[in-house]
């Protein structure tokens, strides 16, 4: 009895101290509120659509009047090798990204660091932020002007040289290269204000302590520095692995085209297709909660290794 009454007061104590934390920041906690109901309304409540997954969907009948099929759509997408084909080039192409862009804006904020004017900074800072306000199809327009057979950029410089011109936007061979260069190119510079923000909390007596000590510049950046960004590096990281079935729905869907659909049609865009151009809806989330269980199982994976390797993670 006395254990309940001894509870009993703990809880009451915990619920007042919370009220009175609310009271006292009631401000921060207003400025919640948009993004509390942002991502109940977009990502927790359309959850439900994912019962359509396990039913034959059929307009008139709405989801809830739709009959239940069971596992038949995870049937049918498993048995469809177009299903494999497109699964594979989401891996390959989110890979590359992981390898190829993923240590560039670390690269950049090391750079900017660096950089002893702070005007010059400020410019360079702008002029790399900007690509990241361009919108996919802008960007298209871009490509075109730079890798296209009619009025290219490359293809002028290389017909000037009497060499053969090359339809880049159409080649096999080349989508995905532009795929990451175009990307790097839209995304780095923007990417780089998370890892500025890290080495900025780097406790600066480490450098003058290291300078004293004879350290050059390269050997504070490698044993001061990327220490120093270690544990955002890391989560990053961890994010993008778990991420790895979402191949960039904005940037494949304006770039690709029947042509490139071997190496370039990803799991995003062949569920747009299966939806919104066939109607097979149900089809279309069976891939797209597959697609999600995968990257939270990438994800708890490579969370658990990171902390046992570097005891970073995302997850207590």
């Amino acid at each position: 009895m006395d254990n309940i009454m001894i509870d009993g007061t703990r809880q009451s104590k915990k619920q007042s101290q919370l009220v009175k934390q609310i009271k006292e920041y009631k401000y921060i906690y207003l400025l919640l509120i948009p993004g509390t109901i942002f991502y109940i309304m977009f990502h927790y409540m359309p959850l439900y659509g994912v019962t359509l997954a396990f039913k034959d969907f059929i307009i008139t009948k709405g989801i809830s009047g739709s009959p239940w099929v069971g596992f038949k759509y995870f049937e049918q997408i498993f048995a469809d090798k177009k299903f494999w084909d497109v699964t594979f080039n989401t891996l390959h192409i989110s890979l590359g990204r992981i390898l190829f862009e993923f240590p560039i804006p670390i690269i950049l904020a090391i750079l900017l660091n660096e950089l002893i004017s702070k005007k010059f900074k400020k410019v360079v800072q702008s002029l790399m932020y900007f690509p990241f306000f361009i919108s996919w199809i802008i960007m298209y327009t871009l490509l075109q002007n730079v890798f296209s057979v009619d009025g290219g950029i490359i293809n002028g410089i290389l017909e000037y040289f009497g060499m053969e011109t090359v339809n880049f936007l159409t080649e096999t061979s080349w989508f995905r290269p532009i795929v990451y260069m175009s990307n790097t190119w839209k995304m780095a510079g923007y990417s780089t204000i998370l890892y500025l923000a890290a080495i900025t909390n780097i406790d600066q007596q480490l450098y003058e302590a290291a300078y004293v000590d004879g350290a050059n510049r390269f050997k504070r950046i490698w044993h001061i520095t990327l220490p120093g960004m270690q544990t955002v590096i890391l989560t990053v990281l961890i994010l993008s692995v778990g991420n790895m079935m979402n191949g960039g729905f904005d940037q494949i869907l304006n770039i690709y085209n029947k042509v490139v659909y071997s190496v370039g049609d990803i799991l995003d865009t062949y569920v747009f297709r299966q939806a919104m151009e066939r109607g097979q809806f149900s089809l279309a989330t069976a891939i797209g909660l597959f697609k999600a269980v995968i990257n939270l199982i990438l994800l708890l994976i490579v969370d658990r290794v990171t902390r046992k390797i570097k005891g970073v993670g995302i997850y207590e």
